[in-house]
Order: structure tokens, then C-alpha cells, then sequence
């Protein structure tokens, strides 16, 4: 009698994932109507940050929590204290007014650089940043589009601006997501590619 085949392991299940040609990170403002799979256009409302550096983008997720303990020291339950999804990547162009309200805000950027107008103007403050909606979209190894939809989220750090003759001048961004309506902070969409 044949041996049964038992292994569960597949290659093809082991992925990279590159950026669309067409771009891969978009913001809208709250409200626009949100993908609900990994191939359907966006909502003209979304805008795309354009160049992302090499490094790509960092998903973090953690979660706190605390031991309950009984009267004699022992942990009898455990119960998560909070929850935090994040995003991390540089946009690196600078120069256009789409990156610079994506980083400062609407009401901080006047005018662009975009041949019909040929000044802006980007003001920096206090200004509590505004939550917008999220798409990272992305390609697997094998074809498979990648979306993920973050519906509520907020640039919440900024690293460090270097301005050097061999470094592209970026925007090093932490992306804070928040519940939406549905206590969800993001959605992952996957579309295999044509047979």
C-alpha cells in the first residue's frame, strides 16, 4: 500500500511582497467609501504618496496585559490591558503638496509644484493631526495582489529630516490606527492572480 502524503508545508505559500507599479499607500478623508477586496479601483477621493524608500513598510501590532493572581501568588487568568496597530515607512517625494498634507495637514499646505502653479508653502505647528482612511496595496511573489485597508489612522511620529547631497530628503512616518465603527483597526485582502 502507498504511503500517505502528510506533509502540509507549501512553497508557494511563502511570499514577498513588492509595490504596485501604480503605487502602493493612499489616504482619503474619513468617510470615503473604503475597498472591500484587493483588485476593485479606489475611490477617486484617495490620493497616493507616490515613492516609498527601499525599506518598505513595518506593520506592528502588540498587545498588553495584566495577571490576575489569587491570594497565594499564582496566575489564575490573564486579560489583555490594550491593543495597538502602527505602520511605519518614509515617503520620499518631498516635493509634492499630496506627501506634505499627508504629513502636516490640509490647512498647512498652500499651492504646488506641479507646472501650472509653481510655489507652496507648508506651515509647521501644533496642529493635532487629522485621521484619514488608509490603503497599502502591494503584490505577493507568485501575482497575488495584497490590499491592506486601514479605515482610521493618524501620523503620530515623524523621524528625523536629513539633508544631505546622497540621501533622498524624506518623510519617516509611524501610522497609529484606530477602531473603526466595527472595533476594527485594519483588514487584509487578497486576490490570486489569473490563472
Amino acid at each position: 500500500m502507498p504511503e500517505t502524503n502528510t506533509n502540509t508545508n507549501k512553497a508557494k505559500n511563502v511570499s514577498t511582497s513588492s509595490p504596485k507599479i501604480t503605487g502602493a499607500i493612499y489616504y482619503a478623508p474619513l468617510g470615503t467609501t473604503l475597498p472591500t477586496d484587493a483588485k476593485t479601483a479606489l475611490d477617486a477621493a484617495f490620493k497616493g504618496v507616490g515613492y516609498i524608500s527601499e525599506e518598505g513598510v513595518t506593520r506592528s501590532q502588540s498587545r498588553s496585559s495584566n495577571d490576575i493572581k489569587e491570594w497565594g501568588g499564582g496566575v489564575v487568568a490573564t486579560v489583555q490591558t490594550e491593543y495597538k496597530e502602527s505602520f511605519k515607512f518614509k515617503m520620499i517625494e518631498t516635493l509634492s503638496d499630496i506627501v506634505q498634507k499627508a504629513v502636516y495637514g490640509e490647512k498647512n499646505v498652500t499651492g504646488k509644484l506641479d507646472g501650472a502653479s509653481t510655489s507652496m508653502m507648508v506651515k509647521h505647528n501644533a496642529l493635532e493631526p487629522v485621521a484619514n482612511a488608509w490603503v497599502i496595496d502591494t503584490v505577493m511573489l507568485d501575482g497575488t495582489l495584497s490590499r491592506i485597508v486601514v479605515p482610521n489612522a493618524k501620523i503620530t511620529e515623524l523621524g528625523d529630516l536629513a539633508y544631505k547631497k546622497d540621501t533622498a530628503i524624506g518623510y519617516d512616518a509611524t501610522l497609529s490606527a484606530m477602531l473603526d465603527a466595527y472595533g476594527n483597526t485594519s483588514y487584509d485582502y487578497y486576490q490570486a492572480p489569473a490563472a
